[in-house]
């Protein structure tokens, strides 16, 4: 697979260079690459040879899958995230630019993250979950077809927005820093266009090969960056020049409609808005094996579900978001609870849920 994407650091991302995914490797690995293995992911160090996707995971930290949802059901889905946002009837229009303005949208935050009105599990969110071949990339990954889903949020991103906060760099991993080796092979599906100057994703190549390293040198700093989980962990300054000494170098990903983009959660990343007048649509998309969950968490995702509630992209349902959404200051009246029509699943969609696994428990 050779993606172009764009290379800089942090501290200049006006100077990216041109970057093809599979032309630059870091020089961790010495040995003669084995043959691949029957293991998930990292089952067998970094070693080893897949030739596809999952060599780019092991050695960069995170990868795009070609076409994973065919681009004209991609742009479809994009459109019914339209149709969402137009039906809270607040005035705006897809169409009209003037309307994207928080007075007409629902609260979406400087991130692009939804995080209110049942968006994860509107029609559109479940039936990019559904996708055989965004399924068939996290079997790949993990060996196994016996997997839970996360019932995480969207992205939507406007650009060129002065009526909200501006994003800021966010560097972070979305993992422990006390429990090292991969534990999470977090994703998104692309719907719109995104280019090199469309806002997106951020990822820092090959700095989840220095994670454990990284974090026992920072493991007593001063000005550690406070987070309400552990599961998460900002870096800093200093955190940031560690790694590019290490040579790690920032990549904005490019995609298509359809594109599935994967990151390790130990890999630093974060997303940035826009600077043309290109829109960001995206659904955030994690699996993980039912065997990584415990029964008390296949009980929480359940409950979860059926209320449904969002959680976070860990589909062991470990946070459960329930959180007031705002308008002006107060509660906001178009916050809903539910969304607009029941969820309707495959029965392997249904599997992912993680219910009949917890059937079979009983």
């Amino acid at each position: 697979m050779h993606h172009l994407g764009y290379l800089f650091t942090p501290s200049d991302p006006s100077r990216a260079e041109p970057f093809h995914l599979n032309s630059w490797k870091m020089a961790l690995a010495t040995e003669t690459a084995t043959t691949a293995p029957s293991g998930k992911l990292f089952s067998e160090g970094t070693n080893v040879k897949y030739g596809d996707f999952r060599d780019d995971l092991l050695q960069n930290g995170f990868a795009v899958v070609k076409g994973a949802v065919p681009r004209e059901r991609a742009l479809k889905y994009a459109d019914g995230i339209y149709e969402w946002l137009e039906g809270f009837n607040l005035g705006f229009k897809r169409d009209d630019p003037s309307t994207i303005h928080k007075d007409h949208l629902p609260d979406i935050n400087e991130k692009g993250m939804c995080l209110g009105y049942a968006v994860s599990h509107e029609s559109f969110t479940w039936a990019v979950r559904q996708e055989p071949k965004v399924i068939e990339a996290f079997e790949k990954a993990y060996n196994t077809q016996d997997l839970i889903v996360s019932f995480d949020s969207i992205g939507i991103g406007f650009p060129n927005r002065k009526d909200i906060q501006p994003n800021k760099p966010w560097p972070h991993q979305d993992q422990d820093p006390e429990k090292p080796g991969f534990r999470c092979l977090q994703g998104l599906v692309n719907l719109l266009p995104n280019g090199p100057n469309d806002g997106g994703l951020i990822v820092c190549n090959g700095a989840h090969l220095l994670s454990e390293e990284f974090h026992e040198e920072f493991k007593n700093e001063e000005d550690k960056i406070w987070s309400w989980t552990k599961e998460w962990y900002g870096f800093t300054e200093k955190g940031l020049k560690w790694l590019e000494n290490k040579g790690c170098e920032w990549i904005k990903i490019e995609a298509e409609p359809g594109d599935l983009l994967l990151w390790d959660s130990r890999t630093p990343h974060y997303n940035v808005s826009s600077e043309t007048t290109q829109p960001r649509f995206c659904v955030y998309t994690c699996f993980m094996p039912v065997a990584d969950a415990t029964k008390e968490q296949l009980l929480v995702k359940k409950k979860a579900f059926e209320e449904t509630k969002m959680a976070t992209h860990w589909p062991n349902a470990m946070h459960v978001v329930d959180l007031p959404v705002y308008r002006n200051g107060e509660a906001d009246p178009y916050q809903r609870s539910s969304p607009r029509e029941p969820v309707q699943l495959s029965d392997r969609a249904f599997k992912l849920t993680g219910i009949p696994y917890l059937e079979q428990m009983a």
